[in-house]
């Protein structure tokens, strides 16, 4: 039996592309930085202009008691002194005094000699950030230590973890506001299986837990269209059954010998009616494995004994080869439905290996705890575009129906109910030649 390869992992694109919870949290968080940053942008914008202006007086007033404090000439003592009380950097150049509160800071903030020219073309004429002593000396204030500057590292990390924080809580309330999808989803894979028992739970009442009612009233009227047609079928093929023994036994009643009068006739309508008698065995059988509830009358069940007196049943097995393995376990089975299936497979490989150089080869081998059950034909085959409808109800290898290629097209159909019923599935492969058919039991 072939083993499905492992699917590769989905690329992260495809997967982000496929899940709604992730581009509804990357629209989130493009859409909170966004909003930070025109909010930064204006803020910054409006602080730098009107505020700036009108804060000037007061800032200039301020640096002129600094300066005051600070003396004539400038005393370095009372300088630190108010850059250790305050969040502010002086530096003092002159002909007697020069010096930097803070030296081992790049100069980006100062007033060098280009700032100064720019300054005398503002509006107010002035060097609002530096003052002058009588005695030649110039002071210059700006920004020293401020108190979020001390550890950066730390309040960098907090900003992170915040974020992250927010990310994540906006995926939590994402993942239960979308919840409702992975409900409706697993809902639509089990009424596609036909488990109508379990409906879809609701958990809102919004517009997904409308959805999810819809859906469910929706399976309930699909169970009610399929159980009515099961209905029908199984009680139309019922009632057909008394009909058709009544005109076998009249058949029965007619002269056997086929030169008597009627006797050709005989032979060709009860052929008819066990054709039909079959057809009927075969519809009841497949709408009963059909049933999401169908039961099984499961047994310890010897495969190998089961198999040997299942080929001694059907005509022509006993030319069949027979491979099986010796010392195998006991399986839990429906012995009546496996038995049908085995029946099927043998009908099916000796039909199409009349005039085959070899017969049919049946083998019973050990195989991943279980018995594997394959059965190959050395026949003509079948087609590519065949193989994948060969378990489909109805379907015939012949372009037309005609008596002398036998069955309806429900054998291997049945086989495969048979098979689905017992948790496992029916493999066929091209044998080259001929056909292969497995089934794994465990």
């Amino acid at each position: 039996m072939k083993v499905a390869p492992t699917p590769a992992p989905r690329p992260w694109r495809h997967r982000w592309r496929h899940s709604l919870r992730l581009r509804l949290i990357t629209v989130f968080v493009l859409l909170a930085l966004a909003m930070g940053a025109v909010f930064m942008g204006g803020m910054q914008r409006a602080l730098s202009g009107g505020w700036r202006d009108a804060a000037r007086p007061i800032v200039t007033d301020y640096m002129d008691r600094l300066a005051a404090d600070i003396g004539n000439p400038p005393d370095i003592a009372r300088a630190q002194a108010l850059v250790d009380r305050l969040p502010i950097s002086v530096r003092i150049s002159g002909p007697a005094v020069n010096w930097d509160s803070h030296a081992d800071r790049p100069r980006r903030g100062w007033l060098d000699d280009k700032n100064e020219r720019l300054d005398r073309h503002e509006p107010h004429g002035a060097d609002w950030r530096s003052r002058r002593t009588a005695d030649g000396h110039r002071v210059t204030f700006g920004l020293g230590t401020l108190p979020w500057q001390r550890e950066p590292g730390g309040i960098g990390w907090i900003t992170l973890a915040l974020l992250l924080s927010l990310v994540l809580a906006a995926y939590a309330y994402v993942r239960r506001l979308l919840r409702p999808l992975d409900d409706i989803r697993e809902g639509a894979e089990r009424f596609g299986r036909g488990a109508f028992d379990q409906p879809i739970p609701l958990r809102r009442r919004d517009e997904l837990g409308d959805l999810a009612q819809r859906i469910n009233t929706m399976a309930h009227d699909i169970e009610g269209m399929l159980d009515a047609k099961r209905g029908l079928l199984l009680a139309l093929s019922h009632e057909l059954r008394s009909p058709l023994t009544r005109a076998r036994l009249n058949a029965e009643l007619l002269p056997a010998a086929a030169d008597a009068p009627g006797g050709a006739e005989r032979a060709a309508l009860l052929r008819d009616l066990g054709e039909m008698r079959d057809l009927i065995s075969d519809l009841l059988e497949s709408e009963r494995l059909a049933s999401p509830h169908a039961a099984l009358q499961r047994e310890p069940v010897d495969l190998a004994a089961l198999l040997r007196e299942t080929a001694g049943e059907v005509a022509g097995a006993d030319a069949v080869e027979l491979d099986i393995a010796p010392g195998l376990p006991l399986l839990s089975l429906d012995r009546t439905r496996v038995r049908l299936l085995i029946r099927n497979l043998l009908d099916n490989a000796l039909h199409y290996s009349a005039g085959a150089a070899r017969p049919p080869r049946v083998s019973l081998l050990p195989q991943g705890g279980g018995v594997l059950l394959d059965v190959r034909d050395f026949g003509p085959g079948v087609g590519e575009a065949q193989l994948a409808h060969l378990t489909e109800p109805f379907y015939r290898t012949d372009s037309a129906r005609q008596r002398a290629t036998g069955g309806v097209g429900l054998g291997m159909y049945l086989c495969r109910l048979v098979a689905q019923a017992h948790g496992t599935r029916l493999d066929l492969r091209h044998a080259a030649p001929g056909l292969g058919v497995s089934v794994l039991w465990k």
